[in-house]
């Protein structure tokens, strides 16, 4: 049995595909359980560390099985993205892999060692001001006027299906312990990496409930889980969680997430700060905010995990040193 939706936008083939793409380029990160955070859930718990990935976050999945799929021929034009960091260093990086020229739109306020990140992989990067202009306007008009090619940070088919690829090690680790999991929690932004999850666990776990993470103010998966349609968030302050800032979910991803997730759950930037301090004291994990939301959803109680077999997604640790700081101090 399995969870199927008419006519997806990415199936559980598509994910299969995208991991033969990624295999020999991307970490296949592990499942870790540890006694102190299951003692503390009063649960199984099991933690993907995504922030072990190539590039410090999940990311790099997805753009690489995008880039890969882009023809030679067109190849000569070079990519553009629009990023507050995270995929920005994943096409930067899967750019120089298969030596093409990346181009990628930044706001000036991300975290310095993002922006620095993106740039040691050849990147050239183009900032601008997230609060009065249009990124996706700027990267249009970058890709247009040079012959690249656009890539998505979450509203594109090969860039969810290699999103999906934590869902499907999830699936395939589950599995090889004799283990069904009852919860799987993951962040989301514009949905790109819930939704690839979704698809991937719920293929062979139909009746495992996936549940996205979010930033209060920034639930707009919530929301529009809710209403049943996409709906924006209403937060205008800034979040930690800066990963997280998407002003509503994606076409696509919500396509899917409408249909296959159980629900959201929200957390302030103060329960964030806890789990991220959590996670490196007593897990020993540096965690960047906007990965540890799931984490911080599990401890401040806002999710059912009693008796059942949780699995969450840390997505990313690429977090500024100063900003960690303060929240470990």
């Amino acid at each position: 049995m399995t969870e199927t939706i008419a006519n997806p936008p990415v199936a559980a083939a598509d994910i299969e595909a995208a991991a033969r793409v990624v295999a020999p380029f991307a970490v296949r990160t592990p499942l870790l359980s540890f006694p102190v955070l299951n003692e503390r859930a009063g649960t199984k718990v099991f933690l993907k560390p995504e922030m072990l990935q190539r590039t410090g976050s999940f990311k790099f999945r997805g753009a690489f099985n995008k880039l890969s799929s882009i023809p030679q021929a067109q190849r000569g034009g070079g990519v553009v993205a629009f990023s507050s960091g995270n995929h920005a260093q994943g096409v930067a990086a899967a750019a120089k892999i298969l030596n093409m020229q990346a181009t990628i739109v930044m706001p000036a306020d991300s975290p310095v060692t993002k922006r620095e990140r993106t740039k040691s992989y050849g990147a050239e990067v183009v900032l601008y001001d997230r609060d009065r202009e249009d990124r996706e306007a700027i990267a249009n008009g970058i890709a247009s006027k040079r012959g690249a090619t656009l890539v998505r940070p979450y509203d594109d088919p090969f860039v969810i299906a290699g999103q999906g690829t934590v869902g499907r090690e999830i699936a395939e680790d589950m599995t090889a312990l004799g283990l069904t999991p009852d919860i799987v929690v993951a962040p989301a932004s514009g949905g790109g990496l819930i939704a690839g999850v979704a698809t991937a666990v719920k293929a062979q776990f139909p009746q495992a409930k996936v549940i996205v993470a979010e930033p209060k103010g920034y639930d707009d998966h919530a929301l529009s889980l809710q209403a049943g349609h996409r709906e924006p968030h209403p937060a205008a302050a800034r979040t930690i969680c800066d990963a997280l800032m998407a002003a509503m979910p994606g076409e696509l991803t919500f396509a899917i997430n409408g249909k296959l997730l159980a629900g959201g759950v929200s957390v302030s930037d103060e329960e964030v700060a806890a789990a991220v301090a959590f996670a490196y004291r007593e897990l020993k994990l540096v965690v960047e905010p906007g990965g540890a939301v799931g984490l911080a959803a599990l401890l401040a109680g806002r999710i059912d995990a009693k008796g059942k077999n949780v699995v969450i997604v840390l997505s990313g640790g690429n977090v500024d040193a100063d900003l960690f700081a303060k929240l470990v101090a």
